[in-house]
């Protein structure tokens, strides 16, 4: 874990902008992409198969490569009754919440007499990447998958990278299909998003990308980017929390880890607190609970190389601190009275969590907000997935002779502004 205290010295300022540095792509992953996406363009399903083989070290053919949509109902058959419940739980918290987000269509007149107002409606054909492999994330297709149904995409693809021996682990299948999603792809990686964007025979291209991923994932997004629209650009998973010395350090700590836990040795943690006891215990409490953990050693590199604390003086420096890192996940284990002003003071965060009792995982897992967040600072521009990132928002204008006379006067004066005669022109010659 490094250390270091909030002050407004450029040395403070050095350290905190070196260490968000960590998450940018660098140029060799850059090239890296850049050549997966070239070679999938040209050479499609088989330039797709040859990547799958190289980076998942599975063996398909192109008819391999979608998963049937017998198999897909099939898989929830293979879960308990208890999976099976947790799954539609959640489901349902996440449909819930989203609904409340969904925008209406509207006309209105507006000072001019004329007609105007704004339609909604969703992306024709939308492509979600789903992480898998040795890690498959179920949780995501809760995340991504229940937006695009609950907006009614006609056509949502899935993308997930198989295991070696070229399956998709039933517990996402099983969830997929909860969802009525029926076209699923063994694919991941770089390959994955470029069959997406430019399609294959296998693939058709889709309209819009979805979901998180590694590095190269993110780097794919990005260089598609105009082919295709993508959500954000959601990397390795992060985390920041801010602690007061009412804390619980065990809470913390198990906090922290479950962020450090995700595999992909990438992740980024952040702790600042206005305690330097606090801090101790949090040390202490780190080191009993990692021997624990499945993942151990995985977690003690990431404790080692990508945690950061910074002891502020207070929670209004807290915020500043946060407003600049942009986390994904933002903890306030603060006490109740500060929580609300705290909040409001947060403008960056991708997913705020309040008070001593509300862990990360909640957030996803079962909450009910989508899980897939901005990272690497993107937080500053981007916010996280909701359910009008599927949606498609057109205006409407509609004027009449008497309200089209009305507006001549802006319209001509613009037209003479911009020297754009054959603008003025053409609503002229209606009057």
């Amino acid at each position: 874990m490094q250390k270091i205290k909030l002050s407004e010295s450029l040395k403070f300022q050095n350290a905190l902008r070196s260490f968000c540095e960590q998450a940018i792509v660098s140029g060799d992953v850059s090239d890296v992409v850049t050549g997966v996406l070239a070679d999938v363009r040209l050479r499609g399903d088989s330039a797709v198969l040859q990547y799958t083989e190289k980076f998942d070290r599975a063996r398909l053919t192109a008819q391999d490569m979608r998963v049937s949509p017998e198999a897909i109902k099939a898989s929830v058959k293979t879960l308990s009754a208890a999976d099976r419940r947790a799954i539609r739980e959640s489901i349902a918290l996440v449909k819930d919440f989203h609904k409340k987000t969904l925008p209406k269509d509207w006309k209105a007149k507006n000072a001019q007499g004329g007609i105007v107002g704004e339609r909604f409606y969703p992306i024709q054909r939308v492509g979600l990447y789903i992480p898998g492999g040795n890690v498959p994330l179920v949780s995501t297709v809760v995340m991504t998958a229940v937006l695009a149904k609950l907006v009614k995409c006609p056509q949502i693809a899935v993308c997930t990278p198989p295991d070696a021996d070229g399956n998709i682990a039933a517990g996402m299948l099983a969830a997929l299909s909860m969802i009525g999603i029926e076209e699923v792809y063994k694919v991941g990686g770089v390959q994955a998003v470029g069959a997406m964007a430019y399609g294959t025979k296998t693939i058709p291209a889709v309209d819009k990308i979805f979901g998180p991923g590694n590095a190269f994932v993110m780097e794919a997004k990005r260089q598609v980017l105009g082919t295709v629209g993508i959500d954000l650009l959601p990397g390795p998973s992060e985390v920041m929390i801010i602690a007061d010395s009412g804390a619980n350090p065990r809470h913390v700590a198990a906090d922290l880890l479950a962020q450090a836990e995700h595999g992909s040795g990438k992740e980024i943690i952040y702790l600042a607190t206005t305690s330097q006891v606090l801090l101790a215990k949090i040390e202490k409490a780190l080191g009993q609970l990692l021997p624990s953990l499945s993942h151990a050693d995985k977690c003690a590199k990431v404790l080692k190389d990508r945690c950061l604390a910074v002891t502020c003086k207070n929670l209004a420096q807290a915020a500043e601190v946060a407003n600049y890192i942009a986390p994904e996940h933002l903890e306030l284990q603060v006490a109740d009275k500060s929580i609300e002003s705290l909040s409001r003071q947060i403008t960056t965060a991708g997913a705020i969590l309040q008070g001593y009792m509300t862990p990360t995982v909640l957030g996803d897992f079962t909450a009910g907000p989508s899980h897939t967040l901005p990272t690497g600072r993107a937080g500053r521009f981007f916010s996280g997935l909701q359910a009008t990132d599927f949606m498609r928002r057109s205006s409407t204008v509609r004027y009449d002779a008497k309200s089209l006379g009305k507006a001549s006067v802006v319209v001509e004066t613009f037209a003479r502004l911009e020297q754009l005669d054959a603008h003025g022109k053409s609503l002229t010659i209606r009057l």
